[in-house]
């Protein structure tokens, strides 16, 4: 049988760890936004994405002006996304389709890069970050930090970023959120 005093220590223990987890994520957050900053860019925004009551990613957007208009967007940004859920290459590649559907893209403007997305999209585990780094018309995606792939054509990164920044998104309120703007005014 266990003491009132052991099970209050066991819990003291558990919450403890919680919170040094909670703050070591915040560390990693603070150093990786150091270090966009030394590349010149800043944050323009960021959002979690939860469905129902599972978080899925947090991700940010960074600009080097730290502003995003959709109409003429920056010929360079940073688009992160840090997932807080296990999920495989190809649902993350049948879930991109499907918002490209959703916003009206026809399958000529995507298919070309279905198998170049598959060729660098690993399978993805809780705390893993996958970002894009548009510079020179090129997208490139890192996957912790580590360049995996390069896609050379110029319109990729308007396809790619349109899920979560074009009006049509699915999501709304986390597009004001990575765009930096009050949804509740």
């Amino acid at each position: 049988m266990y003491k009132p005093g052991l099970i209050i220590l066991l819990v003291f223990i558990s919450i403890l760890f919680e919170v040094q987890a909670d703050n070591n994520q915040n560390v990693k957050e603070e150093k990786q936004a150091e270090s966009f900053k030394e590349l010149g860019f800043t944050e323009v925004g960021n959002a979690k994405f939860t469905f129902l009551f599972w978080d899925i990613y947090h991700s940010t957007l960074y600009t080097k002006s730290g502003s995003y208009i959709p109409e003429n967007p920056p010929a360079e940004l940073i688009f992160e996304i840090e997932y807080l859920k296990d999920i495989t290459a190809a649902d993350l590649l049948e879930r991109t389709i499907e918002q490209w559907q959703h916003l009206g893209f026809s399958k000529a403007q995507y298919n070309q890069f279905i198998p170049k997305l598959k060729a660098i999209w690993p399978d993805i585990y809780s705390g893993d970050k996958l970002a894009l780094s548009v510079q020179n018309n090129k997208s490139m995606f890192y996957f912790n930090d580590v360049q995996v792939g390069v896609i050379e054509q110029a319109e990729f990164s308007q396809l790619f970023l349109a899920i979560w920044l074009s009006k049509k998104t699915s999501e709304p309120e986390l597009r004001a959120e990575l765009l930096g703007e009050n949804i509740h005014e």
